[in-house]
């Protein structure tokens, strides 16, 4: 039997670099107290560059600029801790929102998507409120991560993933696997539609978004930016918003110390001040 060799550990230099390129690259964050879930995620990544230490790791990521290790890299760095209907209190907030506008016409933007289950819970609440008008809704959903998107394209989760939904969403939104996927259920296709997902990084200077939206969700994602980044995501995210539109954010987060452009207006959900509308 062979065995892999050890790989040495991250030194402080090493994991000074990892900072440097992840926060160039993405805007995140990294502080000593994660070198070790550095050193594990990135692990995979020399194993599968077939090289045996970091130094020799970051050596081909600055060589290269364009090498797509770093699109890798970014995904291994990136957390992507998410459920179907996390922090229920939104989805709440979100179908009160829909059923008074009385318009079927509605666009949300999804800033941080990940494996899907945010999108799809948004996808699930406009079609419960709307029923069949649901179809003129849009959401895009965006994230860094191409590999979370590419699972959440297909819309495939396990069934005890599905534990915060009601027996008719699951019913009603959801096909049971059979044979090789049995255990497992897939989004159904009408909900698929009114989602379209999309790479983007939020450091970038075009977003390419061509309208504003009724709602954003970007939720625990401005955690791991600094205040800086913070200050400058809130700045775009307030021209894209309707002037009635909502901003729904994390549960640790608050923008008090951060911008003059919103207002909150219950539980981690804020919306343009009254001054900035139109």
């Amino acid at each position: 039997m062979l065995f892999s060799p050890q790989v040495e550990p991250l030194t402080d230099e090493e994991f000074g670099r990892v900072c440097r390129f992840i926060h160039k690259k993405s805007g995140i964050v990294l502080t000593m107290n994660k070198k070790n879930m550095v050193y594990n995620r990135l692990l995979k990544r020399l194993r599968d560059c077939k090289v045996n230490n970091f130094a020799e790791y970051l050596r081909l990521l600055e060589r290269e600029p364009l090498h797509p290790e770093w699109q890798a890299f970014v995904n291994a760095l990136t957390t992507n801790l998410t459920a179907f209907f996390r922090e229920p209190h939104h989805f709440v907030t979100l179908s009160e929102f829909v059923r008074a506008r009385k318009n079927s016409n509605i666009n949300i933007w999804c800033a941080a998507s990940s494996t899907g289950e945010e999108p799809y819970s948004i996808a699930m609440t406009l079609s419960d409120v709307l029923g069949a008008q649901a179809m003129n809704a849009k959401i895009i959903a965006s994230d860094i991560d191409t590999e979370v998107l590419d699972k959440a394209k297909t819309g495939i989760y396990r069934i005890e993933e599905l534990k915060n939904l009601t027996a008719i969403q699951r019913q009603r939104y959801f096909m049971k696997g059979v044979g090789d996927f049995e255990g497992y259920a897939r989004v159904k296709q009408s909900l698929r539609d009114m989602i379209e997902f999309r790479f983007l990084n939020l450091t970038d200077g075009d977003w390419q978004l061509q309208h504003r939206f009724d709602a954003i969700f970007c939720r625990n994602v401005m955690i791991y930016f600094d205040k800086d980044m913070q200050i400058k995501l809130l700045e775009r995210f307030a021209p894209l918003l309707k002037p009635d539109g909502l901003l729904f954010i994390g549960h640790s987060e608050n923008l008090s110390q951060l911008s003059q452009h919103f207002v909150i207006k219950g539980q981690t959900v804020y919306s343009l001040q009254p001054t900035r509308k139109g």
